[in-house]
């Protein structure tokens, strides 16, 4: 709670990293991003490389798999595919969520068709982000890309608040990228609108309609919104109006940190994570939101200095940026890359 948050670091709650022997380690919501990552390129290489491809959430499904494993003192598999595996501070045991490391070790993962489960925690939002990120290497339309953000959300998570918040947080990671002009308010706008709208992916909007969770979210953000407009409002009163408890109040207080503090990323870093709902969830919601239209130089020194995997994502990073040069038939041959998508970091 914001009580015991200000019991233990103070009234003014925390105001930066919680260092330990000097280093900041990161939450299982920015190793699944990554994990997300790895598969996205994983199944991009092998398409380039063979010609052949799978639809990408299973590529998603694969390394969600493998971060799952890490996450668990047995069974971990002989075979693994993603190089993140090699990386220890990625692996290190911080998911608490034991419902979603079961949802992601059976034989057959959760869709939105097929859900086993009606989790509607923010537990993989963050591969939503991934999938955002990804969009100017899948050149496809807006509509497939949150549906993509919806289907990785849903290996895992089987309430429909989940991964339409998953749809709208790819929307807006996506759109920043296509449109970087385009102001934070008016692509929160636009994504809430898109949520109402009955020509927004019909095969989301089928289940949005059964369960009206797409309104809830479009809603939650309109809110957000309006929060950040009032100056007299104190963020942390703001986030606790929001909640910040499921997937879609995770994503309209990431929103509301986002918008409520303009260009300072440590402000919103702040705002995001001094509250009584899940702070590393909705920090790493706004980091990735803020980060990506900010640009790295807009990220104060000290949240990169000891970071202790930074190398690590910052290479990832690079990977997601530049895609996969070499094709089928190429005489292009980049060891290191083939070495990560290919043979598993091995």
């Amino acid at each position: 709670s914001i009580q015991e948050i200000r019991q233990s670091y103070g009234p003014n709650g925390l105001l930066g990293y919680d260092l330990v022997n000097g280093y900041a380690d990161v939450t299982s919501y920015t190793q699944l991003a990554a994990f997300t990552c790895n598969g996205l390129l994983l199944g991009l290489t092998r398409g380039q490389m063979t010609g052949k491809m799978l639809p990408l959430f299973r590529y998603v499904g694969l390394s969600s798999r493998e971060w799952a494993a890490s996450q668990k003192p047995w069974g971990r598999p002989s075979t693994t595919f993603c190089w993140l595996l090699q990386v220890p501070e990625m692996c290190r045991r911080h998911c608490m969520d034991t419902r979603m490391l079961d949802a992601l070790s059976r034989d057959t993962l959760g869709a939105m068709e097929a859900r086993f489960n009606s989790s509607s925690t923010p537990g993989s939002l963050t591969s939503a982000a991934a999938v955002g990120l990804f969009s100017h290497l899948y050149k496809v339309e807006q509509s497939e890309l949150d549906l993509l953000g919806a289907e990785v959300v849903a290996l895992s998570h089987g309430s429909p608040l989940a991964f339409l918040s998953g749809a709208a947080l790819a929307h807006i990671i996506s759109r920043s990228l296509s449109a970087p002009d385009l102001p934070l308010k008016n692509l929160v706008l636009e994504t809430a609108q898109s949520l109402k709208n009955p020509d927004w992916l019909e095969n989301l909007q089928k289940w949005a309609n059964q369960n009206s969770q797409s309104f809830e979210i479009s809603n939650l953000l309109n809110l957000a919104v309006s929060l950040a407009e009032d100056s007299r409002l104190n963020p942390v009163t703001a986030m606790e109006q929001l909640h910040c408890l499921n997937a879609a109040q995770v994503l309209s207080g990431a929103v509301y940190a986002c918008l409520r503090c303009g260009k300072s990323f440590d402000t919103a870093m702040i705002a995001a994570v001094n509250h009584s709902g899940r702070s590393a969830a909705v920090g790493a919601v706004a980091g990735a939101i803020l980060g990506l239209r900010l640009g790295e130089k807009a990220l104060p020194s000290f949240y990169i200095e000891c970071l202790e995997p930074a190398e690590t994502l910052g290479e990832l990073a690079e990977d997601m940026l530049g895609g996969c040069t070499m094709e089928r038939g190429s005489k292009l041959f980049y060891l290191n890359w083939y070495r990560k998508y290919i043979h598993g970091g091995k």
